[in-house]
């Protein structure tokens, strides 16, 4: 088949290219693909540049992380309150309350002019993670389902996608096959349960043969996609029970120095995991870190959970840059919106949408700088306005993933990756 297409035209490999999508993915491709299927020929996309980064660990503050208190202080202003600024080793300051950051300060691009319009939690964490508004009538993947869609996985035993904690709202595969979903893990500490079988290997191959015969007439008579992709992720299963790769889960495999360095919090587990995970070729992994809700008590709930995020996202990046696995590995720091600038009469912060912030280090990302600006007291965008869909835009650029490649839902709908968002190409290296 390989000295087949080859001897081929590029136009013949381009079309065997989108039937085999069309035919394998459960979706359909534009017949004018984007120029990592073109021809020398053809013109590129300006949206598309050769991958920085491989594999992404998005890190994800559920609820709404503040972004005066973290990383767009107003120092002077009313709106500030009581949290000071300290230096980093980037061109910025950030939250006192992020001192093992602030030591990463020239690993990471601060982007301090996120905004949306969307200030409901299921609605703005929907938009965050697909860069589409949540519909009734469609479910839109997420940028790990994406990534798998168009780049498969690195390691053949082990998934491509992971999401650890909160994932029961996650939109996973969305209209993708579940294949290219995540595999959810709800305790880091924990990793894979009951994928240990107590029976001999003979008797287990004898009932998973069974298994097969009695399943065979059925995947016959109604041979569509999801049958089959179901059949597909039950032998990937079976595959990783057998695997010595099994052990990328388990934390216990690691120094008892390097899961203190991470901490003992879920967060801090699944930041060490997620390392675990990436350097054994798992593309895209996401930490979730909720308690940012922060109506009442501000500023004693947010030290606590900014202690939280600090060691642990500060560990990973310190990990993964010893490992020299930082250079193409992604970490994006990400919130569905922010909260309010002016602090209400519970000396806490409501829901803010207009104006926000967000992280990214490693995978080709040139550290050290922000990127736009709110106003003085944090209200509004003042420069360089940046979506939801924007920001995914950035990860899939990053990756590679050809932004403008527009993929068919099963209803026939176009969709693209990003929902036309523009990557902020200034910021890589």
């Amino acid at each position: 088949m390989k000295d087949l297409l080859n001897k081929s035209s590029d136009q013949n490999r381009r079309r065997f290219m989108a039937n085999a999508a069309s035919t394998f993915l459960g979706v359909g491709m534009t017949p004018m693909l984007s120029n990592t299927l073109m021809g020398a020929g053809e013109k590129a996309s300006p949206l598309t540049q050769i991958a920085s980064a491989k594999r992404v660990i998005y890190l994800y503050m559920s609820g709404g992380m503040t972004h005066l208190d973290t990383f767009d202080l107003k120092q002077g202003h009313d709106n500030q309150g009581p949290v000071k600024g300290i230096g980093t080793t980037g061109d910025y300051q950030i939250s006192e309350y992020l001192p093992g950051l602030a030591k990463h300060g020239n690993k990471m691009a601060l982007i301090n002019s996120m905004n949306s319009k969307t200030g409901a939690h299921q609605q703005a964490r929907y938009l965050a993670h697909t860069s589409y508004e949540m519909r009734g009538t469609i479910k839109h993947p997420a940028m790990g389902a994406w990534l798998l869609t168009f780049q498969d996985r690195l390691n053949p035993t082990l998934p491509g996608n992971v999401v650890i904690g909160g994932g029961s709202r996650h939109p996973g595969s969305g209209f993708f096959p579940a294949k290219v979903g995540p595999l959810l893990i709800g305790a880091a500490d924990r990793g894979l349960q009951n994928v240990k079988t107590r029976m001999e290997q003979e008797d287990f191959e004898f009932r998973m043969g069974l298994s097969k015969q009695l399943g065979q007439s059925f995947a016959e008579r109604y041979s569509h996609k999801s049958v089959a992709g179901y059949s597909e992720m039950y032998e990937d299963a079976v595959k990783l029970m057998q695997s010595s790769d099994l052990k990328a889960f388990d934390l216990k495999e690691e120094p008892e120095s390097v899961r203190e360095a991470y901490g003992n919090d879920q967060f801090g587990k699944g930041c060490l995991l997620a390392r675990r995970l990436v350097e054994n070729d798992v593309r895209f992994v996401e930490v979730s870190l909720g308690g940012w809700d922060t109506h009442q008590s501000n500023f004693t709930r947010v030290p606590e959970r900014c202690n939280i995020l600090d060691r642990g996202m500060s560990t990973l990046i310190s990990d993964l840059d010893a490992r020299g696995l930082l250079d193409d590995t992604l970490v994006v720091l990400a919130t569905e919106f922010g909260r309010t600038p002016r602090i209400n009469q519970n000396v806490g912060r409501d829901h803010y949408p207009k104006a926000f912030s967000a992280v990214l280090a490693g995978g080709g990302i040139n550290g050290g700088q922000k990127y736009g600006k709110s106003d003085e007291g944090g209200e509004q965008v003042a420069e360089n306005p940046v979506s939801h869909a924007d920001l995914n835009a950035t990860i899939g650029y990053a990756l590679g993933i050809p932004l403008n490649h527009v993929l068919y839902s099963p209803s026939k709908r176009p969709f693209t990756v990003a929902q036309n968002g523009q990557p902020i190409s200034s910021i890589f290296a």
